[in-house]
């Protein structure tokens, strides 16, 4: 059967052969080529080409943020310096954990909550959560590339500051003296009651 993973875009398939089950990713979001790829691995099984069930290589997590992740991130984003430095400083912190030396298909949400738990007396959520984060992202693009079947959830670390910023008086009244009608009402609303368009 194919199904699709919660909170997974690519779908898998699982059934049983010789008595173990058998689960693997398609690596495609698309439900009729999922179809497809599930009757080939019935077909290659069939002709007894084993090497379809072969393990993907044990890559750790170390190993595929420096060969893998930061190389993508580093022309991905190549446009936008703040993207890279901010992944950058979410592998070095990753890479001098617990995790770095974990298998990708060894990692779960529990070790990620885990590391988050031991970085709490010492670093803001914020930058746990940077952690968290570029883990996240990367296992998502492990899975996106064949190297894991499965991504764990991670879930976020609580208690970030959320970036706000309130605007002066001063601000307002520059604002709404140069903001046409009827977008200049919609802005007074919006000042003096805080209402918002949600």
């Amino acid at each position: 059967m194919i199904y699709k993973p919660k909170g997974h875009r690519n779908y898998a398939v699982k059934f049983m052969f010789k008595g173990k089950p058998i689960r693997k990713s398609t690596g495609t979001t698309n439900r009729k080529a999922a179809k497809n790829i599930e009757s080939k691995i019935r077909i290659e099984l069939a002709s007894a080409n084993w090497g379809i069930l072969k393990e993907k290589p044990r890559v750790t997590l170390q190993e595929f943020l420096e060969k893998d992740f930061l190389p993508y991130t580093g022309s991905k984003f190549a446009s936008t310096p703040k993207t890279v430095a901010y992944y950058r400083y979410g592998t070095k912190t990753l890479t001098g954990s617990e995790l770095a030396n974990l298998r990708l298909d060894e990692i779960t949400s529990q070790h990620a909550q885990q590391y988050a738990a031991r970085l709490s007396g010492s670093l803001k959520p914020t930058t746990i959560n940077c952690g968290l984060r570029t883990l996240r992202r990367a296992l998502a693009l492990a899975e996106e590339w064949g190297k894991l079947d499965r991504s764990p959830k991670i879930r976020l670390a609580k208690g970030e500051r959320q970036r706000e910023r309130v605007l002066t008086q001063d601000e307002v009244t520059r604002y709404l003296t140069r903001c046409p009608q009827p977008w200049r009402d919609v802005a007074t609303l919006l000042v003096g009651t805080g209402m918002r368009p949600g």
